[in-house]
């Protein structure tokens, strides 16, 4: 059983909540609390495995509440956002910076025809959580010394001009893509796409957020944009993102990829295809295995690819599938990854 502690101050979706969470057998309610303070102390009295926990709350709000418990007794914590506002959610994303795992929708009440989807999404969400027993947080602690270091092949040359960047992310993703971005030389020569899985609604707060965290030009992407060096662009709420000639970026809303969309195979896939042996992909933590196969072909291809290494990934799944496809030239630290990136760069203006 995964015993879990529910944080939130709102009787109405406290029912909501345990009604949701109890649907699955494997997910035990331990206890309820509106606030917290309450939340600290459950925390010691109920050990739980996860904590699904409000952000607005009386006494200590989430983040309060966050900051608190990993300092005193780490545990996995889920935030529920009711709010898709960009402010708030822009906000909400602090808490990941304070050591909350993931943010996800509450869900719709029960009559809503989007509440079967998102109810188990949050279920999946939160047993996923409860197994990352040690919580962790950038900076990453290695113990390899060489996974720190720009593992440059003969792949990178003054031959290899790179032209965009490609990455893909899920479940732990906004952390890394902060430290990433954070750690890259201003004015990089060439643009970088990204597709992080996110709940639909909150895209906008998480490109305000990442943008004002990292000093990073980022947007959402538009379809038909020409992307600018030194300038990120970010998949919207569902659409696939890829590239044409151009080049261009291309939005699509065909069909789920890997059961999602945006799909990270979509943007890997166009990316080999329009860019070749100019490109670097990069697959970070995340949950399932998309992207691993389209990472592949971008190796195939000539591109550079970076999976995240197994220790510092909250989730291995997709990074773990592409290794084990053989589709990584480089399986790396985020730092690693800052690394190589910036190496690429000096190669290149040489």
């Amino acid at each position: 059983m995964i015993n879990v502690l529910i944080v939130e101050d709102s009787p109405v979706m406290q029912q909501l909540l345990a009604y949701t969470i109890s649907s699955d057998p494997s997910l035990n309610i331990v206890g309820i609390v509106d606030d917290g303070e309450k939340a600290i102390e459950a925390v010691k009295k109920y050990r739980p495995d996860i904590i699904a926990m409000d952000l607005h709350m009386p006494k200590l709000d989430g983040r309060q509440a966050t900051r608190l418990i990993m300092a005193t007794n780490p545990t996995p914590i889920v935030i529920i956002s009711g709010s898709s506002t960009s402010h708030d959610v822009a906000f909400t994303f602090k808490l990941i910076e304070d050591g909350a795992l993931a943010i996800i929708k509450k869900p719709p009440g029960i009559d809503d025809p989007e509440f079967k989807k998102e109810a188990q999404q949050l279920v999946t969400t939160l047993k996923l959580m409860s197994e990352v027993k040690l919580v962790k947080r950038i900076p990453y602690p290695s113990k390899s010394k060489s996974s720190h270091q720009p593992l440059i092949g003969g792949k990178i040359s003054k031959q290899s001009e790179i032209q965009i960047v490609a990455i893909g992310a899920s479940t732990g993703g906004p952390l890394v893509l902060q430290k990433i971005l954070s750690g890259l030389p201003n004015g990089i020569p060439f643009p970088i796409l990204i597709v992080q899985h996110i709940s639909p609604g909150f895209t906008e707060g998480f490109t305000e957020w990442l943008s004002n965290t990292t000093n990073f030009p980022l947007h959402i992407a538009a379809h038909g944009e020409v992307p600018v060096a030194g300038h990120g662009y970010i998949a919207p709420d569902n659409f696939h993102m890829g590239v044409e000639e151009g080049p261009r970026i291309v939005l699509s809303n065909h069909g789920l990829e890997n059961g999602l969309r945006p799909s990270v195979a979509y943007l890997f896939r166009t990316t080999a295809k329009v860019f070749s042996s100019n490109a670097v992909g990069i697959l970070l933590t995340g949950m399932g295995h998309d992207g691993a196969e389209e990472l592949k072909i971008m190796k195939e291809c000539g591109a550079i690819t970076f999976a995240q290494d197994k220790e510092s990934s909250v989730v291995h799944g997709m990074p773990g599938e592409a290794i084990k496809l053989n589709a990584a030239t480089h399986i790396l630290t985020p730092e690693g990854i800052i690394k190589t990136l910036t190496a690429l760069i000096k190669v290149r203006e040489e």
